[in-house]
């Protein structure tokens, strides 16, 4: 479970700090609304699901259930924007964990 805490809490930091210090600088595709809603909402679900694992809720595989799903599809996006692999990475790591932990 700690890995997982962990791989949320980095996905988390890494989604809102490539939203405000990357994506906003850049514009064009990055700042897309749709690209940068996908990104708050997958930085929104880390945090959530971390929290939920933290206090040690019996409901944790629900919300790691979806985040997996929503950090998978924030990856996919993200690499298909372009030059955002630490992003892409996070994102992928935090899915894995998040998949192992919802089953």
């Amino acid at each position: 479970m700690r890995d997982c805490i962990a791989a949320c809490s980095d996905c988390y930091e890494m989604c809102e700090k490539t939203i405000f210090q990357h994506c906003l600088k850049i514009g064009g595709k990055h700042a897309d609304q749709e690209h940068l809603t996908l990104m708050a909402d997958c930085a929104n679900i880390c945090r959530t699901s971390a929290n939920f694992m933290i206090r040690g809720s019996g409901r944790h595989h629900l919300t790691c259930g979806i985040c997996a799903t929503i950090c998978e599809a924030c990856a996919d996006d993200c690499e298909k924007v372009g030059q955002m692999e630490e992003c892409v990475k996070a994102c992928r790591l935090c899915a894995a964990a998040c998949r192992a932990m919802a089953d």
